[in-house]
């Protein structure tokens, strides 16, 4: 994690792990899965049992969407979801801050982005920016300070820029540590982002090796081609500061086993207009999403994969397919859309409306409604029996 604090003066940071944090990086990678029979063939097929797993972190939080009707979550055997009231492990907030650095640094490892991770213990971790603001407040007495800490911010940026972002977004969806839009950020990650699609230790299931070939191909697909961070900067000087380069690693996707080091860029070379150097009307630059204005003294999202002639509003970079602003601007570019992970992991995999992981095998149902299924995934909720077969609960297999 890493504590990013502004001042008047400019941009300064530093990063701090603590005892604990230690303490957990250093007992080795971390996983919940259900035990599965290795001689399967699909990671879906095995016996139904709407059972509960093992205890995984969260168990017994309370839903965040249910308000007091479930008394917490009961994790389902192989679902991703409540066993008492049927909604998501986002919906139960189970994750904490450590979780999910750890689960952004696995998704950045080996990618152009590794710049944005820190190797402790061998394993990469998401040094994810929280601003600390302070401003003083006047009074008769003597001077006290009203302190604001948001749980994450654009990296990289002065104090006035960072504002500016944060001002653009809306209240409820401003990450300020300990309120609504904290904990949207927490569920947005966990929606967004799925584990389960990019590590194969976060699956219910072992797969078997031909599947697990197929999903690192996959997962490197992705890295190499798709994944994305916005980069938050006024109109038309996206692009100004390269990303640092990370030595000993190789330099296509970030993977090496030498020490890192990070090696700034050139100041003397490296191309920057600071707003200087082009002198074009601010009516020039739009939108991207929404098409309209973009002034030139408010910050815009670029995405290095649609190039720098195009930009966002903070409120406009968003999934083209749920349409919710893309958590720390982590995107996947595809065919000219701009899409969070798991819209675009399902754009290219079948994934199972019944476990919510990819399915990364040949045999595997689907639905006249076109929803995939692995093998006995699809089935009733309650009775486990298949749907293609009346049950007396008359209910269909929910989809998370």
């Amino acid at each position: 994690m890493c504590d990013f604090r502004i001042n008047p003066e400019g941009r300064s940071g530093y990063f701090r792990l603590d005892s604990l944090e230690r303490l957990w990086l250093s007992s080795g990678p971390h996983s919940f899965s259900a035990e599965a029979d290795p001689g399967q063939m699909c990671v879906g097929q095995q016996k139904q049992c709407p059972g509960v797993q093992g205890v995984p972190v969260g168990k017994g939080a309370p839903c965040l969407s249910c308000k007091g009707i479930c008394s917490g979550f009961l994790p389902h055997s192989w679902r991703k979801a409540c066993v008492l009231c049927g909604c998501g492990v986002e919906d139960h907030g189970p994750s904490s801050d450590l979780e999910d650095d750890h689960k952004m640094g696995r998704l950045l490892a080996d990618s152009k982005y590794a710049h944005l991770t820190a190797k402790v213990k061998g394993l990469r971790v998401y040094k994810r920016n929280r601003m600390v603001v302070t401003n003083p407040v006047v009074s008769r007495k003597d001077p006290t300070f009203n302190t604001i800490t948001y749980d994450w911010a654009p990296p990289g940026l002065t104090q006035k820029l960072a504002m500016l972002y944060m001002e653009l977004l809306p209240e409820e969806k401003r990450p300020v540590a300990g309120t609504e839009g904290a904990t949207y950020r927490r569920r947005q990650l966990m929606r967004q982002l799925p584990a389960h699609d990019l590590d194969p230790s976060q699956c219910h299931g072992p797969l078997p090796e031909d599947q697990l070939q197929t999903m690192a191909a996959f997962v490197k697909l992705c890295k190499e081609e798709a994944l994305g961070v916005g980069e938050v900067a006024l109109p038309g000087e996206g692009g100004a500061n390269p990303p640092p380069v990370v030595k000993g690693d190789k330099p296509k996707n970030g993977s090496g086993t030498g020490k890192s080091t990070i090696v700034q860029p050139d100041p003397i070379t490296t191309n920057t207009t600071n707003g200087t150097e082009d002198c074009r009307k601010k009516s020039e630059y739009h939108c991207s999403g929404c098409g309209q204005l973009a002034p030139g003294d408010t910050p815009v999202v670029h995405a290095e994969w649609a190039g720098y002639d195009k930009q966002w509003h903070p409120t406009c970079f968003v999934c083209s397919e749920c349409r919710e602003t893309l958590v720390d601007l982590v995107y996947f570019w595809r065919q000219g859309e701009l899409l969070c992970g798991r819209h675009y992991c399902q754009r290219v995999r079948p994934r199972c409306s019944g476990c919510d992981e990819l399915i990364f095998c040949e045999d595997f149902q689907k639905g006249p409604d076109g929803r995939a299924w692995h093998r006995d995934h699809d089935c009733c909720w309650r009775c486990g029996k298949s749907l293609t077969t009346p049950c007396p609960c008359n209910q269909t297999a929910q989809s998370v």
